[in-house]
């Protein structure tokens, strides 16, 4: 599977918590071969309540659970946007392959934008990173999404 695709399906996990009032972020996990697909999530913070509810953290849940063990060696994860610091060191700490993101985020990011925790070399693993996959798109979701939540007058 490419980037484009992985990401395409991300896109869809996070058009669906945009439908559930949800900050709309989205990922999957690739297995070793590229194609399978262990796990998909969206965010879930409002749902839960919980702030550690991030896409991330579900879909890291699911794969440790679809491979029967919490070491994802191999496996790539591809993200709407750039993962914060608890995400980035939970991929790190998962010892996944690869992060793939789409847009930056210039208030958070721990790949690239603030920090880059996924490819320290003073952390015990690093992973490849592949930024901007498809990010005009990821961004437009979230602009889209935080336009309709101030003319709501949320914050």
């Amino acid at each position: 599977m490419t980037h484009d695709q992985a990401m395409l399906l991300a896109i869809a996990q996070a058009e669906q918590a945009m439908r559930l009032g949800e900050v709309p972020v989205g990922c999957i996990i690739l297995d070793t071969d590229g194609n399978t697909v262990l796990a998909s999530a969206h965010n879930r913070r409002h749902a839960h309540p919980d702030p550690t509810a991030h896409d991330e953290i579900h879909a890291l849940r699911q794969a440790a659970q679809a491979r029967g063990h919490w070491r994802l060696t191999g496996c790539t994860l591809v993200v709407t946007l750039e993962p914060c610091p608890m995400c980035a060191g939970a991929l790190v700490n998962a010892r996944c392959a690869q992060v793939v993101y789409g847009c930056a985020d210039p208030k958070a990011g721990a790949v690239r934008t603030l920090y880059n925790l996924c490819d320290d070399p003073r952390l015990n693993h690093r992973l490849q990173v592949v930024s901007g996959v498809m990010a005009e798109r990821c961004a437009q979701l979230l602009q889209d999404f935080f336009r309709a939540q101030r003319a709501l007058g949320k914050k």
